[in-house]
């Protein structure tokens, strides 16, 4: 009797021990979606695997080994997935459709055709070069970006800091000699007076209005919007528009060399471009090309989106059937475009700021200095 009870309760452990693995695991899993995945890491699965592959490593065994170099964990455990799955006979297309939200449709499309074809080696190097381009092109961009976010940041900083302890002190010799004010004193003084009497309700405004502004810019519409915005600004439309022409033509030249169908080519590219007025465009041409049209009359019918050049090139490239190639040279040429701006774009940003900068502080310092010269020629 005493052995069937220390059975039991050996069962027992048993179970609870596994019971916990799997809650832990589960956690684990959970807890793991939050973690992001960089398109460093993408980059470089990309270009080993396709070394390994090349140099007749079996899939399974490369995808097992680039895990284990891989320093993400949310990464390591998708890799290990495809990576079981394929040990189990299932294709390499089919083993990444689970992790599509990762990978993307660009990069399982362009799987499934290297395994079809035969090429997949070939494939990962035209996807070596895709996501190498795309992971220029964005560090160029936060890169320009990080110089006039951080000095807006601070001058709204310090601005807020003035107006709130140091204004206020020196108001009270103002008080003091009751002096008349001009207007651009009082209306600094109103402000500061409101601002140190509701810091708090100031700052709770500032933080209910970012979360509001994020929620609507997370909504189609209000995305939409923000974009149709931007696209109109002067600075930043030529910016937006060579950027989205660049991940173009680069993404319709990469899934035509891999032999993937044109209008299939143009509903994936969709996918691929940021701006919802581009994706837009490039789901309605893909249709018209679906019935029949050819591809630069399909593009000329957005003007304000493709240049004239971008249609004559395409309208080159179909006449000639070397479309991937054209598309391809115009892609290096928009992306060195976008290099260049990126480089002169804190040139260019930095006077407005220092003519911001200094409008702000010079009005301060004048609506401060004039009352001060007033009471001392009063004296």
């Amino acid at each position: 009797m005493s052995i069937n009870l220390s059975q039991t309760d050996n069962q027992t452990e048993e179970q609870i021990k596994d019971n916990s693995d799997t809650l832990a695991s589960r956690v684990g899993k959970f807890l793991l979606k939050f973690n992001t995945i960089p398109l460093s890491e993408k980059l470089f699965f990309i270009q080993y695997l396709g070394i390994m592959l090349k140099s007749g490593i079996p899939l399974s065994i490369s995808l097992n080994t680039l895990a284990v170099q891989t320093t993400n964990k949310r990464f390591r455990w998708i890799i290990k997935d495809v990576a079981s799955n394929v040990e189990k006979g299932t294709t390499f297309t089919e083993s990444l459709n689970p992790h599509e939200k990762i990978f993307g449709q660009f990069f399982i499309n362009m799987i499934e055709s290297g395994e079809i074809s035969g090429k997949l080696e070939e494939v990962l190097a035209q996807l070596y070069i895709q996501f190498k381009k795309q992971y220029e092109l964005t560090s160029k961009v936060r890169g320009a970006l990080t110089y006039p976010i951080v000095i807006l940041t601070a001058m709204f900083g310090i601005g807020t800091f003035m107006m709130i302890v140091v204004v206020p002190q020196i108001t009270v010799m103002f008080k003091e000699f009751n002096a008349e004010l001009p207007l651009m004193t009082k209306l600094i003084i109103s402000v500061s007076n409101g601002l140190a009497q509701h810091s708090i309700l100031f700052l709770v405004g500032i933080a209910l209005f970012i979360i509001f502004l994020t929620s609507v810019l997370r909504t189609y519409r209000g995305k939409y919007i923000f974009q149709l915005l931007l696209l109109k600004l002067p600075i930043f439309s030529p910016i937006i528009k060579k950027i989205n022409l660049a991940r173009f033509a680069r993404t319709i030249s990469s899934l035509l060399k891999t032999d993937i169908m044109i209008v299939k080519s143009f509903q994936i590219t969709a996918g691929v471009l940021g701006n919802l007025h581009y994706r837009k465009a490039m789901n309605e041409m893909a249709d018209k090309v679906k019935k029949g049209e050819k591809i630069n009359e399909a593009i000329s019918c957005y003007p304000k989106l493709f240049p004239p050049a971008v249609i004559q090139m395409v309208s080159v490239g179909e006449e000639t059937g070397e479309l991937d190639y054209i598309l391809g040279e115009l892609a290096q040429f928009y992306e060195n475009e976008v290099d260049q701006i990126m480089n002169n774009l804190p040139s260019i940003i930095e006077p407005i700021l220092i003519l911001i900068l200094g409008v702000v502080v010079g009005g301060m310092a004048v609506a401060i200095v004039m009352p001060m010269y007033t009471i001392t020629s009063a004296m």
